[in-house]
């Protein structure tokens, strides 16, 4: 696929909102402030938010940090719904 082209655009933006929604269910499921998740990562509180709203897409480390924080798998922070 052409990255620029239209179909590859909306087909990643897709998959970032279900990974977002992903991230912000599970980091609710542990009753984890953005702060917090933040701090446990290293990260800003800002690149959480931006991860949760599918703005940008967590690195793999920190992908990987999430998963261990959350107590799931990072295959499972990724699998499409």
């Amino acid at each position: 696929k052409y990255i620029k082209g239209s179909p590859a655009r909306a087909e990643a933006k897709e998959v970032r909102g279900t990974l977002g929604e992903r991230l912000r269910e599970n980091r609710a499921r542990c009753k984890m402030s953005q702060e917090f998740v933040a701090k446990a990562v290293g990260v800003s509180r800002q690149a959480v938010s931006k991860w949760e709203n599918g703005t940008s897409a967590p690195s793999t480390a920190n992908l990987i940090a999430l998963a261990k924080l959350y107590g799931v798998s990072a295959e499972e922070l990724l699998k499409e719904l």
